[in-house]
Order: structure tokens, then sequence, then C-alpha cells
């Protein structure tokens, strides 16, 4: 008797729950397609017939706001022995390094 009145206990939480979880993603999508407009406008301003630029990232903007078109991070290719060369150098640089980079076998 005490399971079937858990059963019926959660079965009613998890309809609130889902209920709630929908009645949320409704709001969200209609708050999401209201248009708000700018302090200082009237609705007899055409605040309601404009549509609102999208504003880019900050990331995106130079110092004065203009929208960069530029990438903005530039790799540079370099191949496997280059690569190899920098961490050896770094490694040989390294301060618990207690051989000197000659001492060190190549294979």
């Amino acid at each position: 008797m005490l399971h079937l009145l858990y059963v019926i206990a959660f079965t009613i939480l998890a309809f609130l729950a889902i209920a709630n979880l929908i009645r949320n993603m409704l709001t969200l999508g209609m708050e999401s397609q209201r248009s708000y407009a700018p302090a200082g406008w009237s609705a007899g301003n055409g605040a309601a017939t404009s549509r609102p630029r999208p504003v880019p990232h900050p990331e995106f903007l130079d110092d004065a706001g203009n929208v960069i078109n530029e990438p903005l991070l530039v790799m540079r290719s370099m191949s496997v022995e280059d690569a190899r060369e920098h961490l050896d150098a770094l490694y040989d640089s390294s301060p618990g390094n207690s051989n000197s980079g000659d001492t060190r076998e190549e294979s």
C-alpha cells in the first residue's frame, strides 16, 4: 500500500515538472520573439515597425566600434621537424634538465 502511494506521489510530481518545463519553454519562445523599443521611443515613433539590428559580440569590434572582417586567429603551419626542434630547445633550456644538450641520444 505504501509503495502505491509513493508511485502516485512521484507520478504527480513528474507531471507537474513536465508541465512546468513546457510552460517555461513556451514563455521563453514568446519572449524571444518580442521586440523592445529603444529608450526614449514611444509607440508613435515607429519603434514597433522598425526591425532591430543584431548587436555583434564585443570581440568582433575594433576600438572605434566598427565590425572587423579579418580572421581573429591565424595559425602558422610548421613541419614535424620544426616542432620537434622547438620542443627539444624548450626541454634543454628548462631549469630541471640535468643533461646538457649534446649528451642526449638522438633516436
